[in-house]
């Protein structure tokens, strides 16, 4: 293959690692199409590539990049469309050439939006149409698959796992330990005194008040720890006064936004990663990256991440989302506070995943060796469970403690 056209509403640091490697292995024949400038809150908390980068392309700078953008969805071997106008593949389309959707779950909000009528008009369009023909799915959800199939099962055997690549951070397991506990021991003056970590926009969907209801239990229990909270949003006004509430307050810090880079950093010295969110996140990053950054992972089973890349007892735990919810978790954390050499050992697995098999390198190099497979009219030949691997049929109630 030697033209690959990635379409996306805006370039930022979740997609950049995967088009730098994309660039590397087919130079000028790799496009990344920018068809809206990014939104204002998403540039103030650091979402925003604003050096130039030879690739990208913005449709909204001139009429000429526009009718570029146009012609390369028509004739590039492979287009990749994620979340942008589809006038830009209506003729690739009505041509049959292989196409990628790279899709969320589409019905993280329930079933109920396939009956709206907009929304119905919007999918009939787009997906139960053209079931019959070379569109495929990059899946960035282990819900995906599920979601279309109740979508009158618009690409049957036709979604691949997928998701974000956040640029893979290369450490030395053991070296990233001892930075952990140098951390600790900075801040709290004893390096065996963990730090659970929990960064992101303080929303509902991301449930921070969760973890401050289980850091309750913990502190009720006896355990020795301390709780960074990074990010602002409505509920952190309610996260603070929790605390109080709670007397949290000399075990719990919290931060502002950083940027993506110093997020990274705080994760590498984090020895415990917790990731609350419930069914409406689609992907979640985070879990990417505390997983790179070598933490111990304690996740909510709902993100479309988790079933992926969490394997229960081998790279993190898991615990289930919905009721008990904070007991649940404080249940899983009081094993990790419990057993240094659990926390050492998911630690260490889940870094190697992710230098092995989850990382953009992977990833990129994978996307074209399935294209090459399906042109050939084979199916996958990756059947490890990493990228482009088949995506399974996955309910919101698979997982079950």
């Amino acid at each position: 293959m030697k033209t690959l056209t990635f379409f996306s509403n805006y370039f930022n640091h979740h997609q950049r690692a995967l088009c730098d490697r994309w660039y590397e292995l087919l130079g000028e024949g790799f496009t990344f199409v920018e068809t809206e400038p990014i939104e204002g809150f998403r540039a103030e908390m650091g979402w925003g590539e604003k050096e130039s980068v030879p690739y990208v392309l913005r449709t909204y700078e001139s009429r000429e990049a526009y009718e570029k953008a146009l012609r390369l969805g028509t004739e590039s071997e492979l287009v990749v469309m994620g979340t942008a106008p589809e006038v830009f593949i209506e003729e690739r389309l009505s041509l049959d050439k292989l196409t990628f959707r790279y899709s969320e779950r589409p019905l993280k909000e329930g079933f109920i939006k396939f009956f709206l009528p907009r929304l119905t008009k919007k999918y009939l369009h787009l997906h139960v149409r053209n079931r019959k023909k070379r569109i495929y799915i990059l899946a960035a959800s282990a819900y995906t698959a599920w979601d279309y199939k109740r979508m009158f099962d618009s690409y049957p055997e036709k979604i691949y796992r997928f998701g974000y690549f956040p640029k893979h951070l290369t450490y030395e397991p053991k070296q990233l330990l001892k930075r952990k506990e140098a951390a600790a021991a900075r801040d709290y003056g004893d390096a065996k005194i963990p730090t659970i970590l929990w960064e992101g926009r303080m929303l509902k969907l991301k449930r921070p008040d969760q973890l401050i209801e289980a850091a309750r239990l913990l502190k009720e229990q006896g355990y020795n720890f301390r709780l960074r909270m990074i990010g602002e949003g409505e509920l952190r006004p309610r996260v603070e006064e929790l605390c109080i509430q709670y007397g949290l307050t000399e075990i719990v810090d919290f931060s502002d936004f950083l940027s993506p880079k110093e997020a990274r950093e705080k994760m590498a010295d984090a020895k415990i990663y917790v990731m609350t969110s419930n069914f409406l996140e689609g992907w979640g990053s985070v879990i990417y990256e505390a997983l790179n950054a070598g933490c111990a992972c304690v996740v909510s089973h709902a993100p479309g991440a988790a079933p992926w890349l969490v394997k229960h007892n081998e790279t993190g735990l898991l615990y289930q989302s919905d009721k008990p919810g904070a007991a649940a978790l404080a249940g899983e954390l009081s094993r990790l506070l419990s057993e240094p050499e659990l926390v050492r050992r998911l630690s260490e697995n889940a870094y190697r995943q992710m230098a092995s098999l989850w990382n953009e390198r992977v990833a990129a190099e994978r996307v074209i060796g399935l294209y090459e497979a399906l042109s050939a009219g084979k199916d996958t030949p990756y059947q490890d469970g990493g990228p482009c691997s088949k995506a399974e049929i996955l309910k919101n109630n698979w997982y079950r403690e």
